[in-house]
């Protein structure tokens, strides 16, 4: 297979783009739609968001898994699902719809937070602030690697009282969810095992393109949240 050129690599671009945009567009509609209520199922909420997201992007085409988490089962890992749960008027709640966007190589998560309580709409300001710090930090630093990423979004985390609640804070575009507690392959995650810059060429000859996961958790309260978009939509 030949190397991609500039044309391959800005049509995948539009195609990571896009996948994020529909994210946003399916999550604002929700949130108008006042579909993440108290009194609802996880489960009720997934199948209301594949049937608005059938309704907004036309389609539902994906992977199977849960697209929402809420109130302990925020700290549980990837991989590990849950059984139903009623949402709460205090919850915080995860919509993950990386299982809608499979088919562009991308993901896209935020967290909303029913009820008052500061310590969980703290949470949600908070992962808006790392997922920028970070971002800015990988547009100003040219060799910047994995590791040292991680170590900063790590001491972010810290510093506002909050633990990671994953051992990586992104991957490249297109490589599954780690569902363990580390990966063969530790230079496709933003991991403190990856020393390799993120601005490289992976071996298809494609330019690294990487998605951000930022997961907080509040080990006292026992609730997180969760931040996923491209690092770099550009």
């Amino acid at each position: 297979m030949a190397a991609p050129d500039r044309m391959d690599e800005r049509l995948r671009t539009l195609r990571l783009v896009e996948g994020q945009r529909m994210g946003q567009a399916v999550l604002a509609a929700a949130v108008r739609g006042r579909l993440i209520v108290p009194g609802r199922t996880e489960c009720e909420v997934d199948d209301r968001l594949r049937d608005l997201a059938r309704e907004v992007l036309g389609t539902t085409a994906g992977r199977p898994g849960r697209l929402v988490r809420s109130g302990p089962h925020t700290v549980l890992p990837y991989g590990q699902t849950p059984p139903d749960r009623v949402i709460r008027g205090d919850d915080v709640v995860v919509v993950d719809l990386g299982p809608l966007l499979a088919g562009h190589e991308t993901d896209f998560a935020r967290t909303v937070v029913l009820g008052d309580d500061p310590d969980r709409r703290r949470i949600v300001e908070d992962l808006a602030k790392v997922g920028a710090a970070a971002g800015e930090l990988f547009r100003s630093e040219e060799r910047i690697t994995g590791r040292q990423l991680h170590g900063e979004i790590r001491a972010w985390a810290a510093k506002g009282g909050w633990s990671l609640g994953s051992w990586q804070a992104g991957r490249l575009c297109g490589q599954p969810p780690a569902a363990g507690g580390s990966d063969p392959r530790p230079d496709s995650f933003i991991g403190p095992d990856n020393d390799r810059p993120l601005r490289r060429t992976t071996d298809g000859g494609w330019r690294a393109r990487w998605i951000l996961e930022i997961r907080l958790v509040d080990d006292y309260g026992g609730f997180g949240g969760v931040f996923k978009q491209l690092l770099d939509p550009t």
